[in-house]
């Protein structure tokens, strides 16, 4: 008995085999499109179609009776290397490489032709052209007309006998151009490596032959250009261009602040910020009494160079002001730095009484190293010698007083006065001051601190002092002694 079930299922089985076959062949078939078509873009994209070049002609310029610029633009290379381009010319129109022709180099982009071996006032036509493995490419024609006439050729001399400020040069006119010559002379320019008769120039009379030229408001240390120029009814020619560099200039440099350390010593300096263009060989710094001193004065050697430096200054008369400057010398001279003014220390000072006390430098400070035994205020006021307490205690001016009364303690430790005498402000010679809070905590900090300051000013050994005197060192000869004190209460 047939079994059309059986039948049917296998019917089924055999259309899906086939469906299933066809699908594969059909994706396979896909993929091999695929692959043929990426390796045909791959090699038509390694291959490029190869033309012939483009180019344009440039207009022609400085025309002259024989002679002119010209040029183009090579704006495709066609794919292809550009083995040649130039450009040429010929009488009849579009001329071409039989013709006359210049050759600028290769490759694309712009370039300039010199083109030569014209006839006076005769009309030329012009292309450019390029050539690449494809062929020859022209660009567009122009026309220009050489002149009769041209300006004139000219050689540049040499500069010689150049200062800070002038210098020599000149020319020798080779051709005049068919025209006479209405000027000559040079033209100069410190910006412009090619000067013309725009910029600063001489006028060296007419006609053609060599000329000397004189050069004048120059700049020290300047690097020129110069040329020789000349001028005909055609226009200007100019020789070569002459490069120069004007003479040095005396250097530059500064004073520095003047430090005085004791009646005879200083010490100072300078800044030496430019060399002027030559080496400086020689700086310090130079000192009189007199305003602007020079080297020809007392005077230090301070090495070589530019930049800062540093001076001492000796020999010097105490109490004295002196003026000084920074100087530099190169080749071009000697120059200086502005005058400072200093006063040297002095040795003593005296009070209105005619006693002398000796004075010593601690840090910035100066300070007398005695006390004070004056009788008067410096204007003359007399201070009251007011020993009994009850006078001390009720005086309602100034006074002072000896040590227990005792004068023979002044001439060791000077006097002692009340606050009257102190806040008059003029007790201490003119041009001095008791010192203050503020005067003794400088002198402390610069002795580095109260712990050890008292010994650096003490004298030294148990004259005056009771044994042992630890620390003292007396650094400064500030001689400290102890002079002792008075109370408000007239008690010592």
């Amino acid at each position: 008995m047939f079994n059309h079930v059986g039948s049917l299922s296998a019917n089924r089985q055999a259309s899906d085999l086939k469906n299933q076959n066809y699908l594969r062949m059909k994706k396979r078939s896909n993929l091999i499109k695929i692959i043929a078509i990426s390796l045909l873009a791959l090699f038509f994209k390694s291959c490029v179609i190869l033309r012939l070049p483009e180019v344009t002609t440039g207009q022609v310029t400085e025309i002259g009776p024989t002679t002119a610029i010209g040029g183009g633009d090579v704006t495709s290379d066609g794919n292809a290397d550009i083995m040649v381009r130039g450009v040429c010319w010929d009488t009849r129109k579009s001329p071409d490489l039989e013709d006359d022709r210049t050759t600028d180099g290769y490759g694309t982009g712009k370039f300039t032709s010199n083109i030569t071996g014209l006839l006076p006032e005769t009309t030329y036509f012009l292309r450019a052209y390029a050539v690449n493995s494809e062929g020859t490419s022209y660009g567009n024609q122009v026309t220009f007309t050489t002149s009769l006439y041209a300006p004139p050729e000219l050689t540049t001399r040499a500069v010689t006998k150049i200062t800070q400020t002038t210098a020599s040069s000149g020319g020798d006119i080779t051709n005049d151009g068919g025209i006479p010559v209405a000027e000559r002379g040079v033209c100069w320019s410190n910006t412009k490596p090619l000067p013309d008769i725009t910029d600063s120039k001489t006028t060296d009379g007419s006609g053609s032959g060599g000329f000397e030229s004189s050069l004048a408001g120059l700049t020290g240390n300047t690097t020129y250009y110069v040329r020789a120029y000349a001028t005909n009814e055609q226009g200007t020619g100019y020789g070569a261009a002459v490069q120069f560099k004007t003479g040095a200039l005396p250097p530059t440099v500064t004073t520095a602040v003047i430090n005085v350390t004791s009646p005879s010593t200083a010490t100072g300096g300078g800044h030496v910020t430019g060399d002027g263009g030559s080496d400086v060989t020689a700086r310090g710094i130079c000192w009189s009494t007199a305003a602007n001193p020079t080297t020809a004065n007392s005077r230090t050697t301070d090495g070589t160079g530019t930049g800062p430096y540093d001076s001492n200054l000796g020999s010097l008369t105490p109490n004295t002001t002196y003026h000084v400057r920074a100087y530099a010398t190169n080749s071009a001279g000697t120059s200086y730095g502005a005058d400072r003014e200093f006063t040297t220390d002095p040795l003593t000072v005296n009070d209105i009484d005619g006693n002398s006390y000796d004075v010593v430098r601690i840090g910035t400070q100066l300070w007398i190293a005695e006390n004070l035994m004056t009788t008067r205020l410096n204007d003359g006021t007399a201070i009251v010698l007011t020993e009994a307490a009850g006078d001390w205690a009720s005086l309602s001016e100034g006074g002072y007083c000896w040590y227990g009364n005792n004068s023979t303690n002044g001439n060791i430790y000077g006097a002692l006065y009340n606050w009257n005498a102190v806040s008059s402000g003029i007790l201490c010679p003119a041009g001095w001051h008791v010192s203050t809070d503020n005067d003794w905590l400088t002198m402390k900090d610069f002795l580095n601190g109260e712990l050890v300051a008292g010994g650096k000013l003490k004298e030294t050994g148990t004259s005056h002092w009771i044994s042992p005197n630890t620390g003292a060192t007396d650094d400064f000869d500030f001689t400290a002694l102890p002079g002792g004190w008075r109370t408000d209460a007239g008690t010592f």
